[in-house]
């Protein structure tokens, strides 16, 4: 089987890796040249170190070549790449085409999630049978990288799609399950790297396991009322892409929302903090999207509130949880 990959990012790489050692044909491309010369001279990942890049691998400038004759296309650029890249590719990708993105994200200017971007630019009527699947969950790419245990959920409106990318991405190290609530499994995507800003906001500034408890509990409740305000399963919140990958982001050193959080509760401005991590912080790319859907649906998402006004500037970290712990009183079960 041969598998096109857009983006060179981490997990991108991380994926490639795990898909080539499992003998499939690996192409790789990214928009950033200099990034495809390295990656091929030096078959090593700057912010993947110790994992050895298999020399089947090939790596493309060509964005024609990563889509010709590729039984999978896996987007693995940031979320904010993913319309102008799916618009890249769309000259190449043929009708019946079957798509794996695993950017977690929603576009601001659309509420669309990055499936229903990519079906948007796919919308011209030549792509009529494209099946896109969302595959998402708590999958530090460092720990695929070293082919540490992992799972994952396949989701597709699509059974059969589904089932394909399950067998193709299943292997000793990673265990892959199917899911068709697309539109829930890619909100938990979104949503929980805004709850690791929070709970990494909450350790920098010192506070402990107990606040961090709290922030996982109570954001698990501001995602799923959202999700279920827009026609989600809530079984989906409580599955490895909900509850699973938000507290594998809000835990961990791998996370980076949890580590820029981090940073703004010690005192460092939000941009700065973002730069500091050196890489993409999609909590921070997800808030506008987030803060236009609770409007929109009318629900109650204070902890999503309150880091969105953080990193805005609009109020201080310590300000902001003692906020938060003085709100009126509520019943814990009223979603």
């Amino acid at each position: 089987m041969r598998i096109g990959v857009l983006g060179a990012g981490t997990w991108g790489m991380a994926l490639a890796r795990m898909l080539a050692n499992d003998e499939y044909d690996v192409t790789v491309w990214s928009a950033i040249e200099s990034e495809i010369d390295e990656l091929d001279k030096n078959r090593t990942h700057k912010n993947l170190p110790g994992m050895v890049i298999p020399q089947s691998i090939v790596f493309t400038k060509d964005v024609e070549e990563v889509c010709k004759d590729k039984q999978i296309l896996l987007f693995a650029v940031p979320s904010v790449y993913v319309r102008s890249t799916a618009q890249k590719a769309a000259p190449y990708i043929p009708d019946g085409q079957v798509i794996v993105d695993v950017a977690k994200g929603i576009e601001p200017d659309t509420l669309f999630t990055m499936s229903q971007v990519i079906g948007d630019v796919l919308n011209d009527g030549k792509h009529d049978h494209v099946k896109i699947v969302a595959l998402s969950g708590p999958t530090h790419a460092e720990e695929v990288a070293k082919d540490m245990p992992t799972t994952i959920v396949s989701a597709c409106k699509d059974e059969e799609a589904a089932k394909m990318v399950q067998d193709v991405f299943m292997n000793t190290c990673m265990r892959v399950y199917t899911n068709d609530d697309v539109l829930g499994i890619e909100l938990c995507g979104a949503l929980k790297n805004i709850i690791a800003l929070a709970s990494g906001i909450s350790t920098g500034l010192g506070n402990g396991d107990n606040a961090k408890a709290a922030i996982i509990t109570r954001g698990m409740v501001e995602m799923t009322r959202l999700g279920l305000a827009m026609g989600a399963k809530q079984e989906t919140f409580t599955g490895l892409a909900g509850v699973g990958d938000l507290i594998v982001t809000a835990t961990s050193m791998h996370s980076r929302n949890n580590r820029c959080g981090m940073l703004i509760g010690q005192g460092v401005d939000p941009k700065e903090a973002v730069k500091q991590v050196g890489m993409v912080v999609e909590g921070v790319n997800a808030l506008p999207a987030a803060m236009r859907l609770m409007k929109k649906y009318d629900v109650e998402m204070p902890i999503c509130t309150a880091v969105n006004a953080v990193v805005n500037g609009d109020i201080d970290p310590k300000s902001a949880v003692a906020a938060l712990m003085s709100r009126d009183k509520k019943h814990e079960m009223n979603f």
